[in-house]
Parts: structure tokens; C-alpha cells; sequence
């Protein structure tokens, strides 16, 4: 088993307490309550519950790395490019699908080695499950069963010429380009069946060969894909920027996400056309 590999056990207690008190705020009376950050998004006592349990907890971890939490300080986020191997964290991705109690939130968590996702977690409170994946090793789903994880192999799909391309979208952001892609898709493959979901389950379904494609042209921030592109990569997909390139980080002043395609099946000509054109 490789160093990451024997890492995944210990992060999947550390993200089932943190999604323990997120479950225990979700069923209280206040669930509802948050308030603005100054980017108009909402924080609730939720993340920064989760936020603090999962600090402490990869802090705790033998090999002492800093960590950038969407929560995190000033600070943390000043001194950002002196790291070259840290842990980038969303503690509770899908606020607004928690306010609005559809279920669909998850836990991230990132290990970036030299900008790039070496490890990640996707943790589903609800579910008490967990994707995971280390690229270049495996990808695994993982059910928790009493005090064990049990975890099963999962991988990416191909594309296939007799069936509808699955296209996983957000729930909550849609727009002229996203439309203008769907539109050149249809003109260049054919049937598209359209999945909406919120948060990092995108990427999960697509390691899990649930789907084919996730294209995301609305704004979100380097903790929002850093695991699942970890997850996805494992799984034998890729995340690519519009330049072609799989997405980096930590290599810019702000801390937001390119525009991006997530495909299970890399191998195939359409997505040389669609990021050529």
C-alpha cells in the first residue's frame, strides 16, 4: 500500500466527525441560519463547525502540513504560495443546497503536491460514504459499516456511440456558455441526457461511470474541485481546462477555479474537437 494510500483510512474518520456535526445542525432549528461573506455566499454554523474538525484533525496527522480551508484566515491564505505540499479543504461544499435541505453537500479534502491534487476525499455526511482517490493508484467508494469502511473499486466509463451522452450539470448555475456547449455537443455527437446535481457529486458520479461529461464555466474556487478532480483523475478520467491542460493550483493571486471539462473517457476525438473549436 502506498504513503497516500494508507492516509485515505485516517481522512475518512477525520471527514465522518466532521460530517457528523454537520448532520447534527442539519436536523436542528438552526439549520436556516447563516450569514453573508463578502462574496454574497452564505456561511452557516456548519462550516465552520466542520471547518475546525477537520483543522485539528489534519494537523494532528503525523506528517504536519498547513492547511487552507475555505474558512481559513488571513493569514493562511497570505502565506498560501510558500507551500509546496499542503491540504486544501472545503468544509461544507454545497452551503446553498443545505440551506435549501436537498441532501446534496459534501466534505472535501485535497492533498496539493507541487500544484497538483495528489490525494482527495469527497465525503457525503448523509451517507456516511465517501469517493476517494489517489491518481496513478485507484479510486474506491467507501461505505461506512459499524466502526469499519468498506470500499469497492469504481472507475470512469467510455464513450459510447449507441446510448445518450450523460451530461452532469449544477443544479444551480447555467448560463449562455454552458448552453453554447450543450448545443455543439448535440450537433456533434447526438441524444445528451441532462443530470443536475449540487456540490462535488458531479465528480463522483462521473469516477463512479455514471456519467460522461461535466462541464462548469460558473465561478468556484480551488476547494471546490481540487478532490474531485483527484477522485475523477483516479478513476481514469481527466479535469482539463479550456487550454486542454489538467487544472493546477496555487499558482495564481486569487484562489478561483478556471473554467473546465470533466470527461471519463479522455481517450476519445470529441473532446480535442470541443476544446478546439
Amino acid at each position: 500500500m502506498s504513503e497516500l494510500q494508507s492516509l485515505v483510512y485516517q481522512l475518512l474518520d477525520i471527514c465522518a466527525e466532521a460530517g457528523e456535526a454537520i448532520c447534527h445542525l442539519y436536523g436542528s432549528a438552526e439549520a436556516g441560519e447563516y450569514r453573508s461573506k463578502g462574496d454574497d455566499s452564505p456561511l452557516t454554523q456548519a462550516d465552520i463547525a466542520a471547518h475546525r474538525i477537520l483543522q485539528a484533525g489534519l494537523e494532528a496527522l503525523p506528517e504536519q502540513l498547513p492547511v487552507l480551508s475555505e474558512e481559513s484566515g488571513e493569514r493562511e491564505m497570505a502565506d498560501r504560495h510558500s507551500w509546496p505540499r499542503y491540504w486544501l479543504v472545503d468544509p461544507l461544499d454545497g452551503t446553498k443546497e443545505f440551506l435549501a435541505r436537498t441532501g446534496q453537500f459534501t466534505i472535501n479534502v485535497a492533498l496539493i503536491d507541487a500544484h497538483r491534487p495528489v490525494l482527495g476525499i469527497v465525503y457525503l455526511p448523509l451517507e456516511h460514504s465517501a469517493y476517494a482517490g489517489v491518481p496513478g493508484s485507484a479510486a474506491q467508494h467507501y461505505q461506512r459499516d459499524g466502526e469499519r469502511w468498506r470500499g469497492e473499486a469504481i472507475a470512469t466509463r467510455s464513450l459510447q456511440r449507441n446510448r445518450p451522452m450523460v451530461v452532469l450539470a449544477s443544479r444551480r448555475h447555467r448560463g449562455a456558455r454552458l448552453e453554447e456547449c450543450l448545443d455543439w455537443l448535440q450537433q456533434h455527437w447526438g441524444e445528451l441526457e441532462r443530470r443536475n446535481s449540487g456540490s462535488a457529486l458531479k465528480f463522483c458520479q462521473l469516477a463512479a461511470g455514471e456519467g460522461d461529461f461535466y462541464p462548469r464555466f460558473a465561478r468556484c474556487c480551488e476547494w471546490d474541485t481540487a478532490a474531485g478532480q483527484a477522485v475523477v483523475e483516479a478513476a481514469g478520467g481527466q479535469v482539463l481546462g479550456l487550454d486542454g491542460k489538467p487544472l493546477r493550483y496555487n499558482l495564481r493571486e486569487d484562489l478561483y477555479s478556471r473554467p473546465f471539462y470533466a470527461v471519463a473517457d479522455p481517450a476519445d476525438t470529441l473532446w480535442k474537437q470541443l476544446l478546439s473549436r
